[in-house]
């Protein structure tokens, strides 16, 4: 191991090469709490796509795995380091190599994080959309591996919706381009979208071209109370059938509201007796974006909603969205937490939240639920105290159960955090065998070695 530790300071430097325990402990795990993990041999931070590559042919020498990570920002455990790694992380490698405005695209590095490449484009009257709840400090690498969601997702996709083209070190170390700059383009097989939501199992991502769009409006935002998760489930379950699409349909249970109350010192406006906030904003505009608030506004009333409030106040627009994405800081004054990512039919939610309920009673312990209404993807979130293995057992037993509940109710295991290392028996269950089979084989094809993030999302046979 000497001689390979050797060879990473020659291909990166001595200060990029981590060795001391107190310092690559950091980056042993990510946000997950019930997901693997190891001590890694060292953690490397190169700084070019040309380092990267001598890093992976080093390591694949020595038979050395390699586990690619961006900012630890995970709940998967997807970027967790597996005894005796080289963990590669790529927060040095944070550089917008260009925007251009005409083409609408921007090309950059997979250590940029996602805040500043929004606002970097901002500036160039342009927007990147994808953004999940840790956009001011998560990668743009990270959101690639994991391809990740976020709140805007109802109207403008997730992260493989944005992403024309991406530059990828394989397993050989040689440098692969794939797609294009152009917006529309069928040569071959689309080996974009392989890589993305590859959790690092195929290749490392070293550059990524995006597509950007126009820098919608100043949003207007409508929040909504329901005396009844059903209800709140109807109301959302209409405003997709009428074709309405908002920029963004957030939905927060009792248990979220009032967490997020007590952290911010502050009332919603949701009153007492409330079970569901429904929280929607729409950035098209002027007249558009008040006609499009007014159809959501009916809906909820013609259903039943407690209370319906409309404001194209920003401060006051942003209030309610810092609401939303406090949740799981909120939680923390409750004790740990673990946060699962099921997504269900959105017709389909109220029952999901009310299972959650069930299964809170069940364990004991209190379940917040909050997620993306417009797609149907929802956070359960598990709070426990640490220190106790009963109630960690118990916090365990939940968010399976939780899983369960998805599949039962013709969902997935994962919306957008990934499979990791957390739910790999999942996926399995999921997917059943002849899709595990072609995913093996994938795998073998381009990493036959196993070098890259080996049991991630699946094991290998031996």
């Amino acid at each position: 191991m000497s001689t390979l530790l050797d060879e990473l300071r020659t291909a990166v430097g001595d200060g990029a090469v981590l060795v001391d325990a107190d310092v690559t402990e950091s980056y042993r795990r990510d946000m997950m709490p019930l997901a693997p993990h190891g001590a890694p041999l060292a953690v490397v931070l190169p700084k070019a796509a040309t380092e990267v590559q001598a890093v992976v042919r080093a390591c694949a020498a020595a038979g050395v795995p390699i586990v690619p990570r961006g900012a630890g920002s995970g709940l998967s455990g997807a970027a967790n380091a597996i005894e005796g790694c080289v963990v590669l992380a790529m927060t040095k490698m944070n550089e917008i190599v260009e925007i251009d405005a005409d083409n609408r695209l921007a090309v950059v590095q997979p250590g940029v994080v996602n805040l500043d490449l929004r606002g970097a484009v901002e500036k160039h009257g342009l927007f990147y959309p994808p953004d999940p709840s840790s956009y001011d400090w998560c990668t743009i690498g990270g959101n690639l591996s994991t391809n990740a969601g976020g709140l805007c997702c109802v109207k403008y996709g997730v992260t493989t919706d944005s992403v024309l083209g991406l530059e990828v070190v394989l397993a050989d170390g040689e440098l692969l381009k794939t797609g294009r700059r152009t917006v529309k383009g069928v040569a071959g097989y689309d080996l974009t979208k392989l890589f993305i939501g590859s959790e690092g199992t195929l290749g490392v991502i070293t550059q990524a071209t995006l597509a950007l769009r126009p820098l919608p409006q100043a949003p207007g935002t409508m929040v909504a109370a329901f005396s009844a998760v059903e209800t709140a489930g109807e109301a959302v379950s209409r405003i997709v059938r009428e074709g309405i699409v908002p920029s963004l349909m957030e939905i927060m249970d009792a248990t979220s509201i009032a967490a997020v109350e007590a952290h911010l010192k502050t009332e919603l406006g949701a009153g007492a007796g409330c079970a569901a906030l429904l929280i929607c904003q729409s950035d098209s505009g002027g007249e558009a974006a008040r006609q499009e608030l007014r159809a959501i506004e009916q809906v909820c009333e013609d259903v039943g909603a407690d209370l319906v409030h409309s404001t194209f106040d920003l401060a006051e627009g942003q209030m309610l969205l810092a609401a939303r994405r406090a949740v799981l800081t909120a939680l923390e004054v409750y004790g740990a937490w673990m946060t699962d990512d099921v997504c269900v039919p959105r017709t389909r939610i109220a029952e999901l939240i009310a299972a959650c309920e069930r299964i809170a009673a069940e364990v004991r312990l209190r379940v917040a639920v909050v997620g993306h209404a417009g797609d149907g993807n929802m956070h359960p979130t598990i709070v426990y105290d640490p220190t106790s293995e009963d109630e960690f057992a118990r916090a365990t037993v939940a968010f399976n159960d939780i899983l369960a509940v998805g599949l039962a109710l013709g969902g997935t295991v994962t919306g957008e955090h990934g499979i990791g290392k957390i739910k790999r028996d999942w996926l399995e269950k999921e997917i059943g065998p002849i899709a595990m089979r072609t995913h093996r084989a994938i795998k073998a094809a381009l990493d036959p070695d196993n070098v890259f993030n080996p049991g991630s999302m699946f094991s290998m046979p031996t």
